[in-house]
């Protein structure tokens, strides 16, 4: 049965629907920067919304629910890399295996997507999430300075690729 938000009128599960609604894209983001498929990062976001919801209770400051449920995907994707690793399915695998990926990205996107993954997930939040260093920290699990650091990297890397474009 759902508690009912005395002062919105709204059920536990109406509000968490409108905070999976409105997070969800940033969710997918991330997840997405971090792994190397659009289902492996849809299957991480559906684990991610399963776990938020069992703990939504717990969630003290709605103010906090994004970080929150970025945090969450963001472990998520982390946690189906080390399970399942690189697998890659052999209809995946184009005719030329081992070519070199393009160092000629087509748009900025193609090119913060080539970065390494952990450069990747700090570009997404930092630039497509407008979230804070210490945000950034806080949902990688990582110090202020190695996001700083990173996020350093990725922009001369990424300033390196467009510039040979």
């Amino acid at each position: 049965m759902d508690r009912l938000d005395p002062q919105a009128g709204e059920t536990e599960r109406e509000r968490f629907a409108a905070l999976v609604t409105a997070h969800s894209r940033a969710m997918f983001r991330v997840a997405r920067a971090i792994l190397d498929d659009d289902a492996d990062a849809e299957d991480a976001v559906g684990q991610a919304v399963l776990l938020a919801w069992q703990s939504f209770h717990r969630l003290r400051r709605p103010e906090a629910a994004r970080a929150w449920l970025i945090k969450i995907a963001v472990n998520c994707a982390y946690e189906q890399r080390r399970k399942y690793g690189r697998l890659v399915p052999l209809d995946a695998v184009p005719e030329a295996a081992g070519a070199a990926e393009d160092p000629h990205p087509d748009s900025l996107w193609d090119a913060v997507r080539a970065l390494p993954e952990e450069a990747r997930a700090a570009v997404v939040l930092f630039y497509y999430e407008d979230m804070t260093v210490a945000e950034i920290a806080k949902a990688l699990g990582i110090a202020q300075g190695t996001v700083k650091s990173r996020l350093n990297r990725a922009r001369q890397r990424l300033k390196t690729m467009l510039e040979e474009e």
